[in-house]
């Protein structure tokens, strides 16, 4: 693997503002799993969240029907939300890049622990924005200054004062 991600808070803030419908590709319908809890949240926030789950196709997921494939997934998807390992990645990615025209697939994103190098390349390449070891529940809600409601530092709100020159 390459060395450390980094993703300005523009480029993720761009996304998750452009972003209005999610396959969450491994979704889980306990809701002590991370997926179901993002899913949640991310429903919550506005955003049109899709299951996508071969075990749950056919039942529902926080009240969303479940499909098997990123295939089955009626209308455009906007983001793929990955909650695979990272070995996964690749074919879910490539599925995904296959169903880019189609479906209207703009975004790749990738859980906490899951990076697959090979994977964001080929992304990129088809013109995707990928991004990689990061949640995109906890993404909004540090752009949007929720973590510091826990304590949190989210590096968007400071008490210090900025330094002004005087000139």
């Amino acid at each position: 693997m390459a060395g450390e991600l980094t993703y300005s808070d523009a480029y993720l803030r761009g996304i998750l503002g452009r972003v209005r419908r999610i396959a969450m590709v491994g979704a889980s319908a306990d809701w002590k799993r991370p997926s179901n809890f993002a899913m949640k949240y991310l429903l919550e926030k506005g955003y049109r969240v899709v299951p996508v789950n071969p075990r749950a196709a056919g039942r529902e997921i926080l009240g969303v029907p479940c499909v098997a494939t990123l295939a089955d997934v009626p209308g455009a998807i906007d983001m793929v939300d990955i909650f695979r390992d990272s070995a996964a990645a690749g074919a879910i990615v490539d599925e995904a890049i296959a169903l880019r025209e189609a479906k209207g697939i703009t975004v790749i994103w990738m859980q906490i622990g899951v990076r697959n190098d090979d994977a964001a390349a080929r992304a990129r390449a088809a013109g995707l924005d990928v991004v990689m070891n990061r949640c995109p529940k906890i993404e909004y809600g540090r752009l949007h200054s929720e973590l510091s409601w826990g304590g949190f530092n989210s590096r968007i709100i400071s008490s210090r004062r900025r330094k002004v020159e005087i000139r």
